[in-house]
């Protein structure tokens, strides 16, 4: 390949390279990366008294040389120890809180952090008023961030979490690699030694040591040894940990589960997550129909709405025919059965889906109808409309009504197959098909 990229190189630039140069060429570009990735919050701080290419070339984003931006081109693991690196990423919870509190007039700072029904909900559905069966899950905890998938569900399941710091524990093992499976479960299973106790982040290391009579310094070091999976690689430094940590009378389960260990989470991070993650269940309870309206217009990528809009049975029946595919199932069809799960829950605490409404329905959000029970569905949940077309319909009608199906495909720009698929949902049942036809 690095070859055919010489031979590329002179053919395009015209100049006959002798085979030698053509070889020395190919051996420079052998090793090289064919593909940049680009990390779109990644941002590089370089002193001001210094410059980028003092450090690394630069260059545009796919080769774009119109771009505002420039992409930084190393491998970061080198340059790490030299320059500050900013992750300035976009996140969903953030979105979520902010039109959950527009939506209610709830002051965010305002929701304790030891409300007895919200932390029952990370143990059982039972303050939704649902039954684990109605809505195929043992916790509450379907679509809120953090505790929603099946793994931490199965987390939460084995760890009956009654308290808050017991919640940062579980993200901290979720968030972890070799932490939970095959460690800290087996602990508990075994009732080697209680859910309290085990390691749950990675200050938990540091803490447990220092109390139990270790120098800080040595604490410290173990705790950055063991959390960035060093335990298992580099054997000679472990075992003088071992042996510091024998001196001071350490449980030997203890050094057995961070002997395993492969990368553990910081505690102030796991911290933030379930701050964010409790403050939607407190919605979930005491304000649902705000909470799903959120959950579907912010979280939600991948609809069936035709089913949402039928109710509890018709989603129970789709739910159980995508997980009878198993492994067949699409990844569409899984993510869509994941939706779907919330949806039976909403449907199952007597909320429902109205149908999409031409003058009603939002390009983007979920709007609460008037009687606060049901939901009516923005115009992307249209299999096949994108945002534009739904933001067009929006706009075009605010400046006058439609007189027709023609005129709103017209106006609107809407393609022949969607203007199908709205007339099969019924979406247009009301209109005539054409503007003469309106006029007679």
């Amino acid at each position: 390949t690095a070859y055919g990229f010489a031979k590329g190189y002179a053919e395009y630039t015209g100049i006959n390279f002798p085979p030698a140069e053509l070889e020395r060429l190919a051996s420079g570009c052998t090793g090289v990366k064919r593909t940049t990735g680009q990390h779109p919050g990644g941002i590089i701080v370089i002193p001001n008294y210094m410059d980028i290419f003092d450090f690394c070339p630069y260059q545009y984003p796919a080769d774009d040389n119109k771009s505002r931006w420039y992409t930084t081109h190393f491998d970061f693991h080198a340059i790490h120890d030299n320059v500050l690196k900013l992750d300035i990423l976009g996140h969903d919870d953030p979105t979520a809180l902010k039109m959950l509190g527009d939506l209610t007039g709830v002051d965010l700072k305002d929701i304790p952090f030891d409300d007895e029904k919200v932390l029952s909900l990370f143990r059982s559905p039972k303050m939704l008023g649902v039954s684990p069966e109605k809505i195929g899950c043992p916790t509450g905890t379907l679509g809120v961030p953090e505790f929603g998938t099946k793994f931490v569900i199965e987390m939460l399941k084995d760890t009956k979490p009654k308290t808050f710091a017991e919640l940062v524990k579980i993200s901290g093992l979720s968030h972890g690699t070799d932490v939970w499976l095959g460690n800290a479960k087996d602990l508990i299973l075994n009732k080697i030694c209680e859910f309290k106790d085990v390691i749950g982040c990675r200050d938990d290391i540091m803490v447990y040591l220092m109390y139990n009579g270790l120098k800080p310094i040595d604490a410290f070091k173990i705790m950055e040894f063991v959390r960035k999976g060093k335990a298992s690689k580099e054997k000679e430094q472990w075992e003088e940990y071992v042996k510091i940590m024998k001196e001071n009378n350490i449980s030997s389960w203890f050094i057995d589960t961070c002997s395993k260990i492969k990368y553990m989470f910081p505690k102030a991070h796991a911290t933030a997550y379930v701050m964010m993650g409790y403050r939607v269940a407190w919605f979930k309870i005491y304000y649902p129909i705000e909470y799903y309206a959120t959950y579907f217009s912010v979280r939600s990528t991948d609809y069936d709405i035709e089913t949402m809009i039928l109710g509890y049975d018709a989603i129970k029946d789709k739910i159980f025919e995508i997980n009878n595919k198993g492994i067949d199932a699409t990844n569409k069809e899984a993510s869509t059965s994941s939706e779907l799960e919330i949806a039976l829950e909403m449907c199952a605490r007597g909320f429902r889906f109205g149908n999409i409404d031409l003058y009603k329905s939002d390009s983007t959000k979920f709007i609460i109808d008037d009687d606060r029970i049901t939901l009516i569905p923005p115009f992307r949940t249209i299999d096949g409309l994108g945002d534009t077309v739904a933001k067009n319909i929006v706009k075009e009608r605010n400046i006058r009504p439609f007189l027709s199906i023609e005129d709103l495909q017209v106006r609107a720009k809407v393609s022949q197959t969607l203007i199908e698929k709205m007339k099969s949902m019924k979406i247009l049942d009301d209109m005539e098909e054409s503007n003469q036809l309106s006029l007679f």
